[in-house]
Order: structure tokens, then C-alpha cells, then sequence
């Protein structure tokens, strides 16, 4: 599963790229993402780590995932990579979340890029995860404010 979603925001990139390059703040406006927390560090890890929470509701039906993502690539202001880096052994599908921003001194535009390399997606998921971005849009651009 790959989604593409984009954002254009009135600041700098710097001032949006501060809620996109830290996964401790998704939360803040990602309600997907109730919880993020650092992570402690492991020897292979090439960046900060972090423990995430995924949780997405379908109907009566709830369903959360722990993740343990690293940021593998950070250019300042400009772009961030997170991959999920589990250190206990086991095989684990793929997550990676990639965010590019650029822009001017006073417009801005995010584009982050999902990919989940699992096979237990689903099209109902599609919708679900559809419907999220949007109502994180007005939650991030709030933030800027």
C-alpha cells in the first residue's frame, strides 16, 4: 500500500517542517496516531527512534499497532524519512513515512509519502486512512497558526 498526501500552508518551511520531522508530535494533530514517544537506542539504529501507536476505528471495530520507527534521513527544513526498525528478531512488514517540504519564506508544501509493505491492507482501509488525512489538514494548519 502506497498514499501520497500533500499540504500547502502560510509559513516558512521551517515552521512546518518542526511538526513533520519529529514523530513525538504527530499526535498533536494525527488522531491515527494517539501516541509517540522516543524510543531508546539501539546499535544498528542510524537515527532517533521512536515508539508509535497506530490505531484506526472501522465502525465498532478498533484496531491499534506498536511500531518502532527511526528517522534514517533528516536534510533541515527540507525533508525526513522514518522506518520501522524492530531489533527483536522477528520478521516485520515495512513501514516507511517520508516527508518532503519546500516552499518560500511565507507558503509552504508538504508532501508525505505512507507505504506499508504488510499484507493484511485492506480497500475498507483505504477510506479509513482517506478520511484521516483530511481531518488532520485543518488540525496541522491550526497549529501553525
Amino acid at each position: 500500500m502506497d498514499v501520497t498526501a500533500t499540504l500547502e500552508a502560510p509559513v516558512a518551511p521551517a515552521a512546518l517542517f518542526a511538526w513533520v520531522d519529529d514523530l513525538s508530535q504527530y499526535p498533536q494533530w494525527l488522531d491515527i496516531v494517539p501516541r509517540a514517544a522516543a524510543a531508546d537506542p539501539h546499535a544498528h539504529d542510524v537515527g532517533p527512534a521512536w515508539s508509535v501507536d497506530l490505531r484506526g476505528r472501522f465502525g465498532p471495530f478498533a484496531r491499534s499497532k506498536r511500531l518502532r520507527m527511526v528517522r534514517t534521513a533528516c536534510e533541515p527544513h527540507r525533508h525526513a524519512r522514518f522506518e520501522r526498525a524492530e531489533h527483536d528478531g522477528r520478521d516485520h512488514s515495512a513501514w516507511v513515512l517520508d516527508a518532503e517540504v519546500d516552499g518560500t519564506d511565507d507558503l509552504s508544501r508538504l508532501t508525505m509519502r505512507l507505504h506499508y509493505g504488510g499484507r493484511l491492507w485492506m480497500p475498507a482501509l483505504d477510506r479509513l486512512l482517506a478520511d484521516e488525512i483530511e481531518r488532520s489538514r485543518p488540525r496541522l494548519l491550526a497549529l501553525l497558526a
